[in-house]
């Protein structure tokens, strides 16, 4: 499939790997994903002895309580648990959909199952040419004209994988809407701006963004596998000029030592997973060496559009870096997938604690239904629905916006009705540099007296809570 690429100005997405990374498919080395098998598992079942008399276990359950290196807490321990159903991949159910394997039999015939978990693989084939997507979807007028006039717009990409996701002949299914430019994307309506939340205004070194009093934004790269349309830092990514050269870094490195008020810093990009192991590691490890950085957090949307890039080497060099956080972009229950469950486990299992930002957008996740699936599937992922963001105003994003009434509509429809772990916090990152502003339904009614009057989720009931003036 080759034809003309309509991806903005990227500049290096065929180099964001090449200059660390060893070689994948066709001279490249690949990575394969092992299947974890239950029967892997046998020897963790132990014998079953008769039953010793009444006090020997009362000897054998005081030293499993004082020491649990004793070998009858030894043996407790080495009792199989049970597992919890939920679409984490695991022994021999199926790691991949029937509509991705169809997929990739039908445009992918030559792949093999080596070079398609490669994620290396993945990220160069992406599908880039306004061809490719007349191969493998009934393309819209709104979308041909989107390739066709993108230009210097945001670039345009798109994994294999992802590709699998999309209903080929629905241009309004939900992750399509976000992958696939439109015509609207030229239209510029009010309020908004290419740098609406004005990073450049508070980047003291290029590449960082100092905003809040003890944390920074650290860009570690301009380039996605897999480009959103409604994407925050549209004028930045794709356009070569934010690399993962050592020498950008080390002028942040001398930045941060600094500013002894620093104590957290963000890694976003682009998509700092797109980094190979080694200089990730190295980024990684310089940041930790400062001692007043107490953790780092990194921001990536890859276990939802190249779920591959999570292997078992990446998740050793994250395992060496800890305290690390990981905020990762979900949008939709349609990127639940096996693969997305894998990759969350592995890192979930390296101990790394797992959020997800959802940006809130007009035709893919607007409905209290939406979202309420999206996050109790995560939730089974062992992933915490932390931020709904009000989209940001970007050139061009009017058709992604919903009304902020919207967010408090499907705040109100989540809390009370679920689990609280499945509510998150929604957010407008306020234009002009002003921070994310929390907002939530009223749930003061009003007062009586020394009574404060409060309503629940349930509708037409107020409740009084003590609460004297003075």
């Amino acid at each position: 499939m080759s034809g003309t690429v309509f991806s903005g100005s990227e500049k290096t997405a065929e180099s964001g790997f090449s200059s660390e990374e060893p070689p994948g498919p066709g001279g490249r080395t690949q990575l394969s994903l092992p299947i974890i098998d239950s029967a892997d598992f046998g020897h963790l079942s132990p014998d079953k002895p008769g039953k010793p008399p009444r006090a020997a276990r009362k000897e054998s359950a005081l030293r499993r309580h004082l020491d649990p290196t004793a070998p009858d807490g030894q043996a407790r321990r080495k009792r199989p648990t049970k597992t919890l159903a939920a679409p984490v991949v695991s022994g021999r159910r199926a790691t991949t959909t029937p509509k991705t394997l169809a997929f990739r039999k039908k445009f992918y015939p030559s792949a093999t199952e080596k070079e398609w978990s490669d994620w290396r693989w993945q990220s160069q084939n992406r599908v880039r040419t306004i061809e490719q997507m007349e191969q493998m979807l009934h393309l819209c007028q709104e979308e041909r004209d989107g390739l066709v006039g993108n230009g210097k717009l945001l670039a345009v990409g798109v994994t294999p994988y992802y590709m699998s996701l999309l209903d080929p002949n629905d241009a309004d299914e939900p992750l399509r809407r976000t992958v696939i430019p439109r015509s609207e994307e030229f239209l510029r309506s009010y309020g908004e701006a290419d740098d609406p939340l004005g990073e450049d205004g508070h980047s003291p070194v290029p590449g960082l963004v100092h905003r809040y009093p003890d944390r920074v934004l650290l860009l570690g790269l301009d380039f996605c596998s897999t480009y959103c349309r409604y994407c925050t830092r549209s004028r930045v990514v794709g356009n070569g000029d934010v690399t993962s050269s050592k020498a950008r870094f080390e002028k942040i490195f001398e930045y941060l030592r600094s500013k002894p008020q620093i104590r957290d810093v963000l890694i976003s990009g682009g998509d700092p997973l797109a980094m190979g192991e080694e200089k990730l590691d190295w980024l990684l490890g310089n940041l930790r060496a400062i001692p007043h950085i107490e953790f780092v957090r990194i921001g990536t949307k890859m276990p939802a559009v190249l779920p591959q890039r999570i292997t078992p080497q990446l998740c050793r060099v994250l395992k060496r870096h800890h305290p690390l956080w990981m905020s990762i972009h979900f949008l939709h229950e349609d990127e639940c997938t096996p693969e997305a469950a894998k990759a969350c486990a592995r890192l979930a299992d390296a101990g790394v604690p797992l959020g997800a930002q959802t940006v809130l957008l007009k035709g893919v996740n607007d409905s209290v239904d939406a979202m309420k699936k999206l996050f109790h599937k995560l939730l089974m992922m062992r992933v915490r629905p932390y931020y709904i963001y009000q989209c940001d105003p970007i050139s061009g994003s009017a058709h992604f916006r919903t009304p902020v009434s919207k967010g408090l509509e499907i705040i109100e429809g989540l809390r009370g009705h679920t689990t609280g772990y499945a509510v998150p916090q929604y957010v407008i990152d306020a234009p002009g540099g002003g921070g994310k502003i929390p907002l939530m339904p009223n749930y003061v009614v009003g007062r009586d007296g020394d009574d404060l009057l409060l309503r629940n989720f349930e509708q037409g009931k107020v409740y009084r809570y003590p609460d004297p003036v003075g």
